[in-house]
């Protein structure tokens, strides 16, 4: 099973937020389309965008509340344990210096 770093994780976070973002702003802008210029196939695919939207929305606010939460625990870990951070920090440097100047 492959393991990934917290930095990797938030920035895969970061990303799919930001895309989520993007697919609602858009989204919303193909909803702003007059409701007379669309015929009954129309109007359907927009009330399923609508309900899609709403859905990227909710799993946006639900990932941003667990980033968060996620950001949160790190910070409390390191605060409560700095000696440790640090000396895992250290570790997991010079492993990684090493497999890299070989």
């Amino acid at each position: 099973m492959e393991t990934r770093s917290t930095e990797e994780i938030e920035a895969s976070t970061e990303r799919l937020l930001n895309d989520l973002k993007a697919v609602v702003r858009d989204g919303e802008e193909l909803l702003r389309v007059r409701i007379q210029d669309l015929s009954e196939k129309g109007m359907a695919a927009r009330e399923r965008l609508e309900a899609a939207l709403e859905a990227a929305r909710e799993t946006r606010r639900k990932l941003q509340d667990r980033a968060t939460a996620s950001a949160q625990a790190t910070d409390r870990a390191i605060r409560d344990h700095p000696y440790e951070s640090v000396g895992i920090a250290f570790g997991a440097g010079m492993l990684l210096g090493i497999l890299l100047n070989r």
